[in-house]
């Protein structure tokens, strides 16, 4: 059970997914392939966080599925995994990086990514697609894709992600650990570091086990979570690392909210959230400044 990576020249990939992209997004009624089963099928996942395949050291990307509260882990290449942890984190760049570029790419077309699929397993492959809204079209272009990729462009568009049944239980025997430093994990819309000690003193949080929170969204931020709010408790528990919150989140019962414990603002306050995949927070449109070379 493998994801399948090819081998190119360096720079073929960027510019043939662009000729690509240009040639799909230019032509009415185009698409790579179709969905391997009925997209009502398909279950929609969290970005949760990378992490590292057992014992082997490939890069895997963690899915949250809120239903059965499992991490779907699907192998991912190095690029693919800086680019997710980077997004994941917010890290911006001073010039675009390939996944970026895609984007903005797409965006000049009339096109935006909406969903990404990983729709089935071929031959131990991992298959994916890409589907793209283009403005003044009724139907939308499916772009045949590994999900490696897709899931990278994914994190930084805010496309959501859906996956097929068969792929939920393919990776049930795959051992993985989480990433020793710079851990970067999302449940439940909300993002947590590691509260180092400097953090803590620069942030003035209490003397407390707990995860710090860089970004919220949905539910959560509706709730009064946001950058800079300390998490105490998930359903009762302390986290102490980021990996921990995603899997506090993970061991809510079924059908009932993650309660959850913040500081923020000098005191400390709660929560119920659901476990439901919230809605993402799209990529804003980057201002135009004229080109540089």
């Amino acid at each position: 059970m493998h994801n399948h990576f090819r081998v190119f020249r360096p720079g073929y990939p960027l510019v043939a997914a662009l000729i690509l992209l240009t040639l799909l997004l230019s032509q009415v009624g185009s698409h790579a392939r179709d969905l391997l089963l009925d997209e009502a099928e398909l279950v929609p996942v969290e970005l949760a966080t990378v992490g590292i395949a057992q014992p082997t050291g490939v890069p895997v990307v963690l899915l949250r599925e809120p239903e059965s509260g499992d991490v779907v882990p699907i192998f991912i290449g190095p690029n693919e995994a800086r680019a997710i942890l980077q997004a994941l984190s917010g890290t911006t760049t001073p010039r675009p990086m390939t996944h970026d570029l895609m984007d903005d790419v797409t965006t000049a077309l009339g096109g935006t990514l909406e969903r990404v699929f990983v729709d089935g397993l071929l031959a131990g492959t991992y298959m994916g697609v890409m589907e793209f809204r283009v403005e003044g079209r009724d139907d939308p272009v499916r772009v045949d894709s590994r999900p490696s990729d897709a899931i990278a462009l994914a994190a930084r568009t805010g496309a959501t992600i859906h996956v097929a049944p068969e792929v939920l239980q393919a990776g049930d025997d795959l051992r993985y650990e989480p990433l020793h430093d710079d851990q970067v994990v999302t449940a439940v819309g909300v993002t947590v570091v590691e509260a180092t000690g400097e953090l803590r003193e620069a942030l003035g949080l209490p003397d407390e086990p707990g995860v710090l929170v860089s970004d919220a969204i949905g539910e959560a931020a509706d709730a009064g979570i946001s950058a800079g709010a300390f998490i105490l408790e998930v359903n009762g528990e302390a986290p102490e690392r980021p990996m921990d919150f995603l899997h506090q989140v993970r061991a809510t019962p079924h059908g009932e909210p993650v309660e959850v414990v913040w500081w923020q603002d000098g005191k400390r306050q709660s929560a119920s959230l659901s476990t439901d995949v919230p809605d993402p927070r799209r990529r804003p449109e980057q201002p135009q400044e004229g080109i540089t070379l």
